[in-house]
């Protein structure tokens, strides 16, 4: 059998070929575009290529599949798979050759490749959050400089921000450095609400999405987070695994007798656990989950509210997975078994 290995970049890429007996067939420097790609494995018999996963990761995956190859999207941070490597002298090609030794020798760990369904739910996702992100910083801009004049835009939501400041009796000039922000705000607040009934939509058709929104607290947003990033439930054996994956479980450095642990891990994408964080402060206030606002005060008295939290999300993340599971939605009279 004939390995190949890419070293992936943006610009450029570095490519190796070798055979079962670790002979080097090609190493080659390109530029990373779908024809250079094709063209760099092509009139090879169909080869097993190893890449790390990264942000461009998928298409390249899918572009050589797509002309008959096996493509393995590896997880970087598995070790064993740069064995062979010195690190302290890294280069290119030596990451190609690392990597390429590694899918002889079977020294890898595939990383997950999301659904393209899931992976289309995320990529609108981050455009929404991107959009919000944009909206809370021109409504805050307009706030700073209309309160530098001695005038005050009374507390609201961002999207009612431009209704506000078309009320006040602003000077002319004040009004015109106002105008572009609170034009920004009505446009990108317009193009979120079109993003959010695109996602209803989709929740609409997914059992999954409906079901993890019984649980208080956990809304369209977070529902559809979880579900994009989770995309396989196989993937995890045990509801621990899923907070693990999510960084909501503490570090821990353990040996013999003596056992410490420390804050979370944070590992795993973020976006997801801040919003399990935040709905946890929901689910805490919510008069649906009287047994989880109970088993979060009693936690609370004894380490504190920002530490509760932080342990509901983790719950929160546990029932979610139990909820997918078992098909089913959220029952409080269930909740010690989840």
């Amino acid at each position: 059998m004939v390995y190949g290995a890419i070293d992936l970049h943006m610009r450029y890429s570095q490519i190796r070929i070798i055979d079962e007996a670790g002979l080097v067939l090609r190493d080659q420097r390109i530029v990373t575009t779908r024809d250079r790609l094709v063209k760099a494995f092509e009139g090879w018999p169909p080869l097993r290529i190893l890449l790390e996963t990264g942000t461009e990761s998928e298409w390249v995956a899918q572009t050589l599949e797509a002309v008959g190859h096996e493509v393995v999207v590896a997880d970087p941070n598995y070790a064993p798979m740069y064995g062979d490597l010195r690190r302290t002298v890294k280069t290119d090609r030596r990451d190609a050759a690392a990597l390429a030794e590694a899918n002889r020798r079977g020294w890898y760990r595939m990383a997950h490749r999301r659904s393209a369904a899931q992976r289309a739910t995320q990529q609108w996702l981050r455009t929404r959050r991107q959009l919000v992100r944009m909206r809370s910083g021109a409504a805050a801009l307009v706030r700073s400089l209309v309160k530098q004049d001695g005038y005050r835009v009374p507390t609201c939501q961002p999207e009612r921000i431009p209704a506000q400041v078309a009320a006040l009796a602003l000077p002319a000039d004040l009004a015109a450095t106002l105008e572009p922000l609170t034009r920004m705000i009505a446009t990108t607040t317009i193009e979120i609400a079109a993003l959010d009934g695109r996602l209803r939509r989709r929740a609409a058709t997914d059992p999954i999405v409906q079901a993890l929104q019984t649980v208080p607290g956990v809304g369209l947003i977070v529902a559809l987070t979880f579900r994009a990033q989770i995309d396989r439930l196989d993937r995890f054996t045990h509801a621990g695994q899923v907070s693990a994956a999510i960084g909501l479980v503490p570090r821990e450095d353990s040996s013999a007798e003596r056992r410490q642990r420390g804050h979370i891990t944070k590992a795993g994408p973020p976006e997801l656990r801040s919003l399990l964080v935040q709905a946890a402060w929901s689910c805490w206030r919510s008069k649906r989950s009287a047994g989880l606002r109970a088993w979060a005060e009693q936690l609370a008295a004894r380490r504190g509210r920002r530490i509760a939290v932080v342990a509901l999300a983790r719950r929160l993340s546990r029932i979610l997975y139990a909820l997918w599971r078992d098909e089913t939605t959220f029952d409080l009279t269930k909740l010690a078994a989840a």
